[in-house]
């Protein structure tokens, strides 16, 4: 029979910390925190499995449940000799979301529950402190009303402020209870207002309704964005965590905080926190008051002080990485709320990573799997530009590393809008969890108040963004969209640049310069990465500029130069364009001998231009192979486009016009109308070209290997490696492989020296993944071109899918864009049969992939298992690639062992 309630308290849990899958995050964090003896409010925790009855249940949760957590609630209350709803000795709960993979902010919590009328009266007359009574009072029904009876948050908030703003106050702690008072029951005539019902007084249904708004904040719009984005799985669930009240509002002697066991931002192994005194949790972290370091909580609390730091270092040195801690301090005495892994920046994540490993904590191999291979674009990430002065206007604090240089956005909703289009700063008083989808595409946030624990800090690390935040100096207008910093007053669309590692404000577009990835901890770490990994990484780069950065970024070659792209410079485009409108069918035997020989006098012209690219290329691999893709697009697409040629025609025609322009465009319409194909990409393109027109490749052969042999005679050892685009059938290969040699062995001949060079296939038609033995009788390599394979597998056209996918994702048809993250059933299938049955007949086949999915991690992990060689991806994703790669190793590693022991 299925458990559905776990009990911790009284020096023991029922749980423990690896059922983070059962108790979500933060309950098996409490369950193992108790286990250890720790001061740990007592409670329960009702598990995942239960959240995913609610909703299988029509968003009600099983009455079996609700009477499993109903018995561990009067454990509780024998327990602690207090009674949730009894006036004589009332109990308070918190309830709490917990998730197998922290979400912070994303779901909802409910404090102070048990409250009421009357057991309010109970809290203030034992405490002798009616206003820390009444200020839990109106929290909780303000938490209440926003959460489980869903009444936006600003309607209480008028109340508040108009009772602050009456009494002359500025600060919410100036309030007294009887001020309070006047306030709660404003919220009461909200509540009213808004769902037409009394504030429940009845304890247990406060209990009941909260637990199920915390399942059902599961699938609000913020956890959704959050999942999406770091790819949680929505069928996971969250666990709920009901929680005995420890207050940190009871006066000064008592506070609640929240921090690192070290610095989430830089990595550095330092006590990382903040706290308030005579707060709440949600004081800290909402931005709403600025909190305070937690080292100065020594001078306030040194024995609470000593006692948590004891407590924090024990549990990094128990779970062996980075804790994220909560604790409050109930009238002098420590009580911890959770522990979990923290999130962290990538910069942080590397550090952490390999300090560990030198305080022999961790391993090396266990240190790759502590950074995810997404957080290494940190690292490589612009930073600030010092050369030239810049005008610094304001500082806050430095919550997320990095530089951020956009236009001025003060909502959530405008940098969705904008920020398709431009790089956007968000600027707020302080983020809220529904702010995320705004935080998602702006480049870098700043926040005018909130610390360095706030919402902004928090979830910005973990997105791996530039964030400043609780910069004072700035007053956020939102109703009039300004910043005003001293004299500077900034608008909405005004540029503005951050320095999240300095916490500066600084006015106007800011310059940036390129990270150096080949030093330091950052060198180490990949290291590690590179005699862990058993596959290649590889390049997609068409000009020396990327190869350069490739190999800079640890890149063991090119594994895709698209030669199409050096078509495109305006010196060569007018070449082109003359050799594709000689391009013409013809019967008579004189035509096409000169439509021939036109072509080859266009693709002359060509020649030294490719064989300058080639040269360059080679020479910034020296020593590294490089794989050229023959002409592979369309030939539309370096002509102008039909529409425009027609409307240009017509313009002219209709203002009378004559001539030679005219004239022009006539023709080159006539050749567009020719060449045009309802669907291009299946149409005349990749070897199809080179075999109606074998001088194509011709030239392309001759500029490869003479560029090579220029190479070799100036002592750079170039490793050319031809590759033969669209094939289906071997006989394609074989005719086109043909030219490649023959003219190899010309341009040997002509320049007296020889080089070593490869012909192959991509891959990226079904038919030649299921004929992929036959293909390997001519191809001595393979490379899946799995953007293409991808788009024949599925029948989609990349370019026109867009709505279709997202519809597909949304209603979860497909668990990710197919062009993203590669498909698994289908195309890795394919990828699979095709390298297996191509070594079948070529047992040393060397194989690989190029699309866009050689740098997304999970693909490459796929790679790894199908026994590829290499994978190739852009420059800047070659480190994510190289790590993916390791981590696929590593878990291989971890796996047989699992399966030995």
């Amino acid at each position: 029979m299925e458990k559905y309630v776990y009990s911790f308290g009284g020096g023991k849990a029922e749980g423990n910390g690896a059922m983070k899958d059962v108790l979500g995050g933060k309950g098996a964090g409490l369950a193992e925190m108790t286990n250890a003896g720790l001061p740990v409010p007592p409670g329960f925790t009702i598990p995942t499995s239960a959240c995913l009855l609610y909703f299988q249940n029509g968003n009600k949760l099983p009455e079996n449940i609700v009477a499993d957590y109903t018995v561990a609630l009067e454990n509780l209350q024998k327990l602690l000799d207090q009674e949730l709803g009894n006036p004589a000795k009332p109990l308070l709960v918190s309830v709490r979301s917990g998730a197998k993979f922290s979400m912070p902010g994303m779901m909802d919590t409910v404090l102070n529950l048990g409250m009421n009328d009357k057991t309010v009266q109970t809290f203030a007359r034992k405490t002798n402190n009616p206003r820390f009574a009444y200020d839990s009072y109106r929290r909780f029904i303000q938490m209440f009303g926003n959460v489980v009876l869903e009444i936006p948050k600003d309607k209480f908030e008028h109340v508040f402020d108009g009772q602050k703003k009456q009494r002359g106050f500025k600060l919410d702690t100036e309030l007294t209870a009887d001020d309070l008072k006047e306030v709660i029951a404003g919220y009461k005539k909200v509540v009213k207002e808004e769902v037409g019902k009394d504030f429940p007084q009845e304890a247990r249904v406060q209990l009941a309704m909260a637990v199920e708004a915390v399942f059902r904040s599961w699938f609000n719009p913020r956890a959704k964005t959050y999942r999406r984005m770091n790819k949680i799985s929505d069928d996971l669930g969250t666990a709920v965590n009901v929680q005995t009240m420890v207050f940190g509002n009871m006066g000064e002697t008592s506070g609640t905080g929240v921090g690192f066991t070290r610095n989430p931002a830089t990595g550095a192994k330092e006590f990382y926190g903040e706290f308030l005194m005579n707060a709440q949790g949600e004081d800290v972290v909402a931005g709403v008051r600025t909190p305070v370091p937690i080292t100065k909580l020594e001078d306030i609390n040194p024995e609470a002080y000593t006692q948590l730091r004891e407590i924090t270092t024990l549990l990094e040195q128990h779970y062996k990485d980075v804790q994220d801690f909560e604790f409050t301090i109930q009238e002098g005495k420590l009580y911890m709320l959770q522990t979990r892994n923290g999130k962290r920046t990538g910069p942080a994540a590397v550090r952490i990573a390999v300090d560990m490993v030198h305080e022999g904590l961790i391993e090396p191999h266990e240190a790759l799997l502590r950074v995810e291979p997404e957080q290494l674009n940190q690292l490589l990430h612009p930073v600030l530009d010092e050369s030239k002065p810049l005008t610094v206007i304001a500082k806050g604090l430095p919550a997320s590393p990095g530089a951020a240089v956009g236009h001025v956005v003060f909502t959530a909703d405008d940098a969705v809008a904008k920020g398709k289009t431009q790089p956007v700063i968000l600027v707020r008083a302080e983020t809220v969890p529904d702010d995320i989808h705004g935080m998602e595409v702006a480049v870098g946030i700043l926040t005018a108040r909130g610390g360095m624990t706030s919402h902004a800090a928090v979830v910005t690390r973990g997105m791996g963004k530039c964030c400043v935040a609780g910069c004072g100096d700035a007053d956020v207008d939102l109703k009039k969209k300004v910043i005003r910093v001293g004299s500077h007053t900034i608008k909405e669309g005004d540029w503005i640049s951050l320095d999240g590692t300095t916490g500066r404000v600084i006015l106007g577009k800011a310059n940036t310069t390129e990270p150096d990835p080949s030093s330091g901890i950052f060198a180490e770490f990949m290291k590690w990465a590179d005699e862990a990994r058993e596959i290649g990484v590889r390049a997609n780069a068409d000009i020396p500029r990327d190869a350069t950065v490739a190999r800079k970024f640890g890149a063991q070659g090119i594994g895709l130069c698209r030669t199409e792209h050096m078509f495109f410079a305006q010196d060569r485009l007018p070449h082109v364009q003359r050799m594709i409108m000689a391009c013409k069918d013809t019967a008579d035997v004189k035509e096409a001998a000169k439509y021939e020989k036109q072509r080859r006098e266009a693709l002359s012209k060509l020649l030294p231009m490719q064989r300058k690219d080639f040269f360059g290329l080679f020479k910034a691999m020296d020593g590294l192979p490089v794989t050229i893709r023959t002409l592979d697009p369309p030939l539309h697409e370096f002509l102008p486009k039909r529409e425009e040629l027609m409307v240009e025609i017509a313009v002219m025609e209709a203002k009378r016009q004559k001539g030679a322009k005219l004239d022009k465009a006539r023709k080159l319409l006539a050749v567009v109308e020719g060449l045009h194909e309802f669907n291009p990409m299946l149409g005349l393109r990749g070897c199809r070209l080179g075999i109606m027109y074998p001088e194509i490749t011709e030239m392309q052969a001759r500029a490869i290997f003479e560029a090579a042999c220029d190479c070799k005679k100036k002592g750079i050892e170039a490793k050319p490696e031809v590759m033969i685009p669209l094939v289906g059938d071997v006989k394609e290969l074989a005719l086109q492989k043909e030219i490649v040699n023959k003219v190899a062995q010309e341009v040997f001949k002509k320049k007296g020296v020889e080089v070593e060079y490869l012909v192959g296939t991509m891959i990226e038609l079904p038919a030649a993944a299921l004929s992929a033995a036959e293909i390997a009788k001519e191809a001595e390599f393979f490379s899946f071109g799995t953007n293409d394979l991808t788009q024949t597998t599925f029948g989609l056209s990349r370019d026109d899918c867009g709505k279709i996918i997202n519809a597909y994702v949304k209603q979860k048809i497909w668990s990710a864009d197919p062009f993203a993250v590669l498909d698994p059933k289908r195309v890795g299938r394919l990828l699979k049969i095709g390298t297996s049955e191509g070594r079948t007949t070529r047992n040393n086949l060397k194989v690989g992939i190029c699309g866009e999915h050689g740098g997304e991690p999970s693909s490459v992990e796929l790679c790894a298992e199908a026994g590829l060689n290499y994978v190739s991806c852009s420059p800047y994703r070659v480190p994510i690639a190289r790590l993916a790669a390791a981590q696929a190793a590593v878990k291989k590693e971890q796996a047989k062992a699992y399966t030995t022991a």
